[in-house]
């Protein structure tokens, strides 16, 4: 299959997977969904794998990054006042844990350390996964990444809804 076609099947299989998910409830499903259906399209070995056209990785990751930004408003930022604390002891001890992790994970089970590292960071999927492309690691970052995100995005709001009983509830469609 010629490249256009292949990205155009690659981006159908995304968003019917994004699509299909949205009727799961989970947070982030688009997300979720577009990753397992893209992955699974990939997976088959069917299609070459995708080549972006020259610059659209570039219109992607300012796109995510207009995302992220539009959630930074003056009332994040006030609640950041009150929060920079617990933000900085969170940050820290996840930095620090995904260290140990991803360099145990390294050595107890012979995983690329740069695969390792990224893999255990704390960030987002997409995020860690453009950071892991710069490195060449990018689909194996990405890979750890999607089981960390699917796995907490499932149980989580499950742990959520067991410990607070009368506790908030996940909005609906």
């Amino acid at each position: 299959m010629t490249q256009p076609w292949s990205l155009l099947v690659y981006g159908l299989a995304g968003a019917g997977g994004g699509m299909l998910a949205l009727r799961t409830g989970i947070p982030a499903a688009p997300l979720a969904g577009a990753l397992l259906g893209a992955g699974l399209v990939s997976m088959t070995g069917r299609l070459e794998t995708a080549q972006w056209p020259s610059g659209t990785r570039t219109l992607l990751e300012i796109a995510i990054g207009t995302v992220i930004g539009t959630g930074l408003t003056a009332g994040a930022l006030v609640e950041l006042r009150h929060l920079w604390r617990p933000a900085l002891l969170i940050t820290i001890t996840l930095v620090l844990t995904g260290l140990v992790v991803g360099l145990w994970c390294s050595r107890l089970l012979g995983i690329d350390p740069v695969v390792a590292l990224l893999g255990a960071a704390p960030g987002g999927i997409s995020g860690m996964s453009l950071v892991g492309a710069e490195f060449g690691v990018g689909a194996a970052v990405a890979a750890l990444h999607a089981v960390r995100l699917i796995t907490v995005l499932v149980v989580l709001p499950l742990v959520v809804r067991l410990v607070l009983p009368g506790g908030p509830t996940p909005p609906t469609g």
